[in-house]
């Protein structure tokens, strides 16, 4: 349960600075879409930074909050199915493949691995 409550903080934290820096400033090829559409960036960047911070409140309870954990991990393996097929398809966003599309993997994989199967 230590290394859920550490993932989901991480997360988190990752959710609410990481996406923003990498999209731009950090990577934005690996971690944007071209030509670049600032409008649909910011709407990325607000959803998962609130996503981030309910990721960071379900860290000091995870069963509690064990659906929004769940809905973190399908909606993660959601998204990143999307964008790997259109970055598959679409050879301006191959660098995607390397960039975010594995970043949503990571975080369905990781989750998914450490929360406890209710039964």
């Amino acid at each position: 349960m230590r290394t859920l409550r550490s993932a989901l903080v991480v997360f988190g934290v990752v959710f609410v600075l990481g996406v923003p820096a990498m999209m731009m400033w950090v990577w934005p090829d690996g971690w944007s879409w071209t030509p670049r559409q600032p409008e649909y960036e910011q709407m990325i960047m607000g959803v998962y930074a609130t996503l981030g911070i309910f990721l960071i409140r379900a860290a000091k309870n995870p069963m509690a909050h064990a659906s929004l954990i769940w809905f973190t991990v399908w909606s993660s393996v959601v998204h990143g199915g999307i964008m790997l097929v259109q970055a598959v398809l679409d050879e301006s966003d191959r660098i995607n493949l390397l960039g975010d599309v594995p970043a949503l993997f990571l975080v369905a994989i990781v989750l998914a691995v450490l929360m406890p199967r209710q039964g």
